[in-house]
């Protein structure tokens, strides 16, 4: 079975995609806010699937770091009016040391091609 890689980088690939499946690596952006951010680590997982000839409602998984998970009801608020309803992936939400200070949000996702 074949592997395709998208915008491949020296440390890593955004997007691979094995089979039937695309893999994102780790969406980031920078904003003053956790809104701002999570809409821009959004459009950019838009973009990353209409590469791989797909889009968010055929998400599988998604994980979510927040650098403060007291911040979950500001991200939710961004993510649920971005998710497909009735396609909702299984999701995991934690808080987690992020690569810089400056990162507040980094989503994950799989999806079906």
């Amino acid at each position: 079975m074949s592997i395709k890689r998208i915008e491949v980088g020296p440390r890593m690939s955004e997007a691979v995609i094995h089979g039937s499946v695309v893999y994102l690596a780790g969406q980031v952006a920078k904003g003053d806010s956790v809104t701002a951010q999570t809409q821009a680590v959004l459009d950019q997982i838009d973009a990353l699937l209409a590469q791989a000839g797909t889009d968010k409602t055929k998400l599988l998984t998604a994980t979510i770091y927040l650098a403060d998970i007291a911040t979950f009801a500001e991200m939710n608020a961004v993510w649920d009016t971005w998710v497909s309803a009735g396609n909702t992936p299984a999701r995991a939400t934690v808080e987690a040391a992020l690569a810089t200070p400056d990162y507040k949000v980094e989503i994950v996702v799989k999806a079906a091609i």
